[in-house]
């Protein structure tokens, strides 16, 4: 029988039972939605293989990849991303790797493998070095182009004009553009193209062309191929340089950790790498260092920045018995940390490769992207040619002709497209982690927009799930003393809640003994000598006590407002009441009030009591409650709501809700990093702060946002401009500057993300 007014129940012969399942079976993956997978065991297992990738310039070389991989033996699905320049390959057991490389190394493209739990790739290094090597063919190209322009803007058409301007143009267009000219025969010799070959057909037909006008005495435009090279090698430049900061993420989260640690060896404290840390290690953290691992705090008090974390401001005290996470900051005192996990297990690494992932798979949104980039470059040659016959037949003038085809392959080129969709879900995957909020695949966004409803678990979600004193109604400081020493003698939560309650109102709980528990009742202990009864009115009856009105009313009010009552009485009277109840979570009535702000309905789905379940929904703003639900009701509710027509979510501890995470359309996670909470959920939110719902909806909008952007601007770029260069206003030296400026804004609107804060 339950204490009134509470769920727990306290027994005399065994420990309280925790309601809530510790340890679930993560929800596995979905298929369609609509609810937990049955797993076969006649299922094939498959194994993830990860691939850093040279070679890649543009979207149609995304989609070569991914079809050499695709249709290789044992793969299953092959995702490529161009701006981590990785591959994620799903194979079957197996698999050799060798000929998946082979593939890959035959169309011109360097794949190297590495296992999926291995370290990160360093993109930003890797942007960094294309970012020089752009650099240093761009200076060397513009030196040489400039004059060249400047002889041929100035019409200077003597003999020794025309041949500097070769002169000058060649090293530009061969050794500069070497790298287009490579690549694009690369992917001739395997029947493909990419933007490189539109680029080296230009640059090289231009070049060709006023070679032969140079001997024959026709107009020449070799400026004009040096001017394509040196604005793409600028482009280039800006492109990487751009891209290396939207890659910064991964890099700022494995910036976080320590690098070394104080740890106890043999009786002595030794300063050692991180790497060369067991499980089982005495570490010790000094005032305003970084924790190196995640661990248990055996000696010592302090507070923890774990913004790094949770993306709350406010340190967390931290004592003997509590958990602490690599890479959170010690603010106050000395601490001793016993290791419990390192490496590859820790929180940090796991919320890494949780970002990782996310940047590099596709949202569906970029299915047109790559539809497109798989025909666009065919289609531009046709463009190009048709372009070229056209103008030779209207007009007669080969330099007219050719000047116009040169045109239309720069300016189709379409690398923007490429950059569209990953640079925006680079960006914003690292702002959501920094924010406390952890996305597991780009496809989320577009789930989380799509959202009608929202439902909340209550305990741990929308509450702490600790309780807490929160209420004393007695004469004077000896009341909650003696009632807090009994209480402190239970070995209960709820007795734990009183005494710790009354040491935060500076009373020290009074020493009891023979405390004893009366089941679903109360407690019953001595101090001083004099028996004290702390419990319900059932157990204030029982012993003969009288409840007067004023103590039924201060009984009454409390369970009004959810909260656990008790009177506590001696010497045959009772001497005053106290309540304990789960305290609301900070921010949770702001952020039901801003859900419905976005015209997202909530609801509460609690396996509480229903007066305690109404009245923390009153509290926080939530109108419907459905309440003494188990697991399996939780995920049957939102199953109906869905057969109803609704996008729902759910947000829950990660703990008991697995099943509910699994059956809505889009599950989130409460947790402080654990791997739980991690893998139940399509977004993890760090810290308990129910705002972080609102940031990681209103973030997947902003990100959806610029994707839209991004892919508007690139296609509306090659809508209006290839008919601008067919139909001959479009000078190849504007398209060229024109096309890298296309692909730099791209990725820069996609950097406009990292500054995002959300306004709700």
């Amino acid at each position: 029988m339950p204490r009134a007014g509470g769920p727990q129940a306290r027994s005399a012969t065994s420990p309280p039972q925790v309601l809530d399942n510790p340890l679930p079976t993560p929800a596995p993956e979905r298929s369609d939605g609509a609810g937990p997978d049955v797993v076969s065991t006649d299922s094939v297992p498959q194994e993830t293989i990860l691939f850093d990738v040279e070679g890649m310039t543009c979207a149609s070389c995304v989609m070569r990849v991914e079809k050499i991989l695709g249709r290789q033996e044992g793969v299953t699905e092959a995702v490529v991303n161009l701006a981590s320049h990785e591959a994620r390959v799903e194979v079957a057991p197996g698999t050799v790797i060798d000929s998946l490389t082979a593939a890959a190394a035959k169309a011109g493209y360097e794949l190297t493998a590495r296992a999926a739990d291995d370290e990160p790739r360093d993109v930003v290094a890797l942007h960094e070095k294309h970012r020089q090597a752009h650099w240093r063919r761009f200076a060397v190209a513009a030196v040489l182009a400039v004059p060249a322009i400047t002889l041929a803007m100035f019409n200077i058409d003597a003999t020794w004009s025309r041949w500097a301007q070769a002169a000058l143009s060649t090293p530009v267009v061969f050794w500069a553009g070497a790298p287009f000219h490579q690549a694009a025969w690369t992917r001739l010799k395997d029947r493909g193209t990419n933007m490189d070959t539109l680029i080296s057909l230009g640059t090289l037909a231009a070049w060709t062309y006023s070679a032969w006008a140079l001997v024959t005495g026709q107009g020449i435009f070799f400026e004009t191929a040096a001017a394509i090279v040196t604005f793409i090698l600028l482009g280039r430049y800006f492109e990487a340089r751009a891209k290396g900061r939207a890659s910064e993420a991964i890099a700022k989260l494995i910036d976080l950790g320590a690098k070394r640690a104080r740890v106890l060896r043999n009786g002595e404290w030794l300063s050692i790498g991180v790497g060369e840390i067991v499980a089982g290690d005495d570490v010790e953290v000094l005032p305003g260092a970084k924790v190196p691992v995640d661990g248990t705090v055996i000696e010592g008090t302090t507070s923890i920045d774990e913004s790094m974390l949770t993306g709350e401001p406010l340190p967390v005290d931290r004592s003997p018995g509590d958990p602490v996470v690599g890479g959170t900051v010690n603010h106050a005192g000395r601490i001793v940390v016993q290791v419990t996990a390192v490496g590859r297990d820790t929180v940090l690494a796991g919320i890494v490769r949780l970002v990782e992932n996310a940047q590099a798979s596709k949202a569906p949104i970029q299915g047109l992207a790559d539809r497109v980039a798989s025909v666009f470059v065919p289609f531009v040659l046709m463009v190009a040619s048709a372009t070229f016959v056209g103008w030779i037949i209207g007009t007669g003038d080969l330099t007219i002709a050719m000047r116009n085809a040169v045109a239309v392959l720069i300016i189709a080129c379409p690398c923007a497209l490429g950059l569209a969709t990953p640079t925006a879900i680079l960006v914003g995957s690292g702002r959501g982690a920094e924010l406390g909020v952890i996305y597991r695949s780009a496809d989320v966004f577009e789930r989380l927009e799509k959202l009608d409803l929202i439902a909340f678990d209550k305990t741990g979600t929308l509450t702490t799930g600790e309780m807490s004193l929160t209420e004393v109604v007695g004469d004077d400081d000896q009341f909650l003393a003696w009632v807090a020493g009994v209480e402190a003698g239970s070995g209960h939560p709820i007795g734990d809640a009183v005494a710790r309650g009354a040491r935060e109102r500076e009373v020290e709980p009074a020493p009891a003994s023979d405390v004893i528990v009366i089941p679903g009742k109360g407690v019953e202990g001595l101090v001083d000598g004099t028996l004290v009864t702390v419990g319900t009115a059932a157990l204030m009856a029982e012993r003969s006590i009288n409840l007067d009105r004023r103590w039924e009313a201060a009984l009454a009010t409390a369970q009004d407002r959810g909260a656990t009552a008790f009177a506590g009485a001696w010497d045959g009277e009772v001497k005053g009441v106290i309540a304990v109840s789960d305290t609301v979570r900070q921010s949770a009535a702001e952020a039901m009030a801003a859900l419905a702000d976005r015209n997202i309905s909530t609801v509460m789905l609690t396996g509480d009591h229903e007066r305690t379940a109404r009245s923390i929904a009153r509290e926080v703003g939530i109108t419907e409650v459905r309440s003494r639900l188990l697991p399996e009701d939780k995920a049957a509710y939102l199953a109906q709501l869905k057969a109803d027509g609704l996008t729902v979510g759910f947000v829950g501890d990660g703990i008991n809700d697995a099943p509910a995470l699994a059956t809505a359309d889009l599950g989130m996670g409460v947790g402080t990093g654990s791997e739980i909470a991690i893998e139940s959920s399509d977004v993890t939110l760090m810290s308990g702060n129910p705002r972080l719902v609102v940031t990681a909806v209103d973030l997947a909008a902003r990100i959806l946002a610029g994707i839209r952007q991004n892919l508007g601007w690139a296609f509306a770029y090659n809508l209006a401009a290839i008919p601008l260069a067919v139909a001959g206003l479009l000078n190849p030296m504007i398209a060229s500057a024109a096309m890298a400026l296309s692909s730099v804004s791209v990725v820069a609107n996609s950097l406009r993300i990292r500054s995002w804060s959300s306004a709700g």
